[in-house]
């Protein structure tokens, strides 16, 4: 071998050998790289825990990327491609990633600019040493729930103060008559007026109290509507023969609906109750049924006062009157026409309205048709 091709031989090998070295350096460089760049991983039970939850549940990293979030979260506004939009929300994450501490708050947050703001419970919590966990749940519902409550004991305490404190003063008055036999007399007959709507008062809160607890019905039957309008018009025979007003059943009395015969005759009867107490002497109510395809249609019409029209909208709203200075005279609750737009809803109906101030007024109760069954 000659000394030229010794040389050239020796630069190969060296080449050879730089060659494999600098390969092996640069694997071992990528090895190293490769845990430094990989983004934390969200453990396998978290992430199918959030894509069942009902709650929004959100995982972000120490960038505050979302890496994972339930369908709750993107429909409630919390989440926007990989961005947790709500500012309070990312002040928590930043508080529990200093001091690695839970942190659970009430929030009000909106959805979308114009809409209603929604109440949710927020808890967040560190996962593992990178990521952290944030579950929100929505307590709206509950929240109006709990309003409705808080306004229904409000409006029962000043409902039944009336009554109760006319009774009280009336007794103090017969006592302070006890020599006057006529005061006694119409004392007495007021107390015992003032007892009657106290008594119905109470009746009305503890049906409506049962209708809520009854609803949705379990175990709905067949209901027979021409015997549940016989007995709401015997109901109201007496009151009405005492101020000769004319009651009258007609249409087709042979229909039946699927539900519950109870909550349906206190509804009827509610109808036709109204009718006959908000209707004038002498006047005339009627209560006409009839069937189309598929619902049944019970209209109750008087020749009563009437309702102005801005005042249709808020007559199902608990103990609300057209005239507030009339209930003592007509003994009205105000809980009539609630519980009757409550036995509808929960029979998959309705309640409608149509009405003339000074003319009268027609409330139709329609309520889903018992489907005829042929084997």
């Amino acid at each position: 071998m000659t000394t030229s091709q010794t040389i050239l031989f020796a630069l190969l090998a060296g080449l050879l050998v730089a060659g494999v070295l600098l390969a092996f350096l640069v694997s071992e460089r990528e090895q190293k790289r490769v845990p430094e760049t990989e983004e934390p991983a969200v453990p396998t039970g978290v992430a199918t825990v959030l894509s069942v939850l009902r709650s929004s549940g959100v995982v972000v990293d120490d960038d505050d990327m979302v890496l994972k979030a339930s369908a709750p979260a993107y429909a409630l506004g919390l989440v926007q491609g990989n961005t947790l939009v709500d500012a309070e929300l990312i002040e928590m994450v930043h508080g529990v990633r200093r001091d690695g501490q839970i942190r659970e708050v009430e929030l009000e947050i909106q959805r979308l600019p114009g809409t209603p703001a929604r109440h949710v419970s927020v808890r967040v919590a560190p996962l593992g040493v990178r990521l952290i966990l944030i579950l929100v749940e929505d307590r709206t519902r509950e929240k109006r729930v709990e309003a409705v409550r808080r306004d229904f004991v409000a409006n029962v305490s000043h409902e039944l103060k009336t009554p109760i404190g006319a009774i009280r003063l009336l007794s103090e008055a017969v006592q302070a008559a006890s020599d006057d036999p006529e005061a006694v007399e119409r004392f007495a007959g007021r107390m015992l007026l003032e007892s009657e709507r106290l008594t119905v008062l109470v009746q009305q809160i503890i049906e409506l109290s049962r209708l809520q607890t009854d609803d949705p019905l379990d175990e709905p039957v067949t209901v027979p509507i021409g015997p549940l309008v016989a007995a709401a018009l015997d109901t109201v025979k007496i009151d009405a023969q005492a101020r000769h007003i004319e009651v009258t059943a007609s249409g087709d009395a042979d229909l039946d609906a699927h539900g519950s015969s109870k909550q349906l005759l206190i509804a009827i009867t509610n109808l036709v109750a109204n009718a006959v107490s908000y209707s004038p002497d002498r006047s005339r109510v009627a209560v006409t049924t009839r069937a189309n395809e598929d619902t049944i249609e019970i209209a109750v019409t008087d020749q009563g006062i009437g309702i102005p029209p801005e005042e249709i909208d808020r007559i199902f709203e608990r103990f609300y009157r057209v005239d507030p200075a009339r209930h003592r005279s007509t003994g009205g609750t105000g809980l009539g026409l609630s519980i009757v737009k409550h036995v509808a809803a929960t029979h998959g109906g309705d309640i409608r309205v149509w009405s003339v101030e000074g003319q009268g007024s027609t409330f139709t109760l329609v309520l889903p048709r018992k489907k005829e069954t042929h084997p």
